[in-house]
């Protein structure tokens, strides 16, 4: 008994000391192509090369993102199951009736890695030049035009409610994909009116012309877009919005693992191929403590709450 004893108590700090010993799955909630996947799979390569040990990206997209997020949440917490996510994974749980997870409590986070600002795109088919006119022409048209979103719950979905439902009390259509990605090849194809996304994603296909950029959701232009103006710019302040993608590891997974990581991710979005590709991408490379990344969800959480609450927005 004492023997066993020991060798329990000593199995948490050796599995930390030698991770990774075998090959570490990153949870990606969406389906290839998005955002949250291209961050991941950049970001895996160089922890595979940093630490000497595959590490590689899964896709379980649907509801939302809240398969992938369900499994990474009930993944043993020795650090071998990952997950990067998008600020989805905070407003989930404010949406489902019965959330299968805390975004608080379920995870340990590592480090916020990139962000990017969100736009408002419409299909160069939608005759509106800008936000003024988009609304105008929304109010003359109710049901008739649409939304393109990753889910419900996501962050455009909540984006798009806050805008178009409670700012003017518009009949938008909310039309749900399985991702970003799916939603913006709706986008493009004219299957969809309107979507809102990061710059990231948007920026190739507004340079060929095949979406028209109203505003951003940002208090500032992008460099990336200096001719497109914000949300408020247009006339509609207090609305500003940031695509955020992160590293965690499921709660209770050893605070070594999770600073070994931490380190690692910090090294990594300061390596110059990196901040380039990802910069080339739409992004800007960031890096936190996970006490950082821990206060974003919980000012994430204080922000969308409301608007949950006055829209009304509960899905079974």
């Amino acid at each position: 008994m004492a023997l066993i004893a020991v060798l329990t108590a000593g199995k948490g700090p050796v599995q930390a000391a030698n991770y990774p010993e075998r090959p570490v799955r990153i949870i990606v909630p969406f389906p290839p192509g998005g955002a949250v996947d291209l961050i991941a799979r950049v970001v895996a390569q160089k922890l595979s090369e940093g630490l000497g040990s595959q590490f590689y990206v899964e896709n379980l997209p649907g509801a939302g993102g809240d398969i992938g997020t369900r499994a990474a949440a009930a993944a043993t917490a020795d650090g071998y199951t990952l997950e990067f996510v998008a600020p989805d994974f905070v407003l989930s749980p404010l949406v489902k009736a019965r959330a299968a997870f805390d975004p608080a409590s379920s995870f340990a986070p590592i480090s916020l890695v990139a962000t990017s600002q969100q736009i408002v795109l419409v299909n160069p088919a939608v005759p509106a030049k800008n936000m003024r006119e988009l609304i105008a022409l929304l109010k003359a048209n109710p049901g008739k035009y649409n939304l393109a979103t990753p889910g419900y719950g996501t962050l455009p979905d909540l984006e798009g409610t806050r805008l178009f439902a409670i700012t003017y009390g518009l009949d938008v259509v909310h039309v749900p994909f399985q991702g970003m990605a799916p939603g913006l090849t709706a986008t493009l194809a004219g299957q969809t009116s309107i979507v809102l996304c990061p710059i990231a994603l948007a920026a190739p296909h507004i340079k060929d012309g095949k979406l028209r950029p109203l505003a951003t959701e940002s208090g500032k232009r992008s460099e990336r877009l200096p001719d497109v103006p914000t949300l408020t710019e247009s006339g509609i302040p207090n609305h500003e919005s940031e695509f955020v993608s992160g590293l965690l590891a499921s709660a209770n997974t050893p605070r070594d693992v999770i600073d070994l990581l931490q380190r690692q991710i910090a090294r990594i979005v300061s390596l110059p191929e990196v901040k380039e590709r990802l910069a080339a991408a739409g992004f800007d490379t960031v890096a936190s403590t996970p006490d950082e990344f821990a206060a974003w969800i919980k000012a994430e959480t204080a922000k969308w709450a409301p608007v949950v609450s006055q829209a009304n927005i509960k899905i079974d």
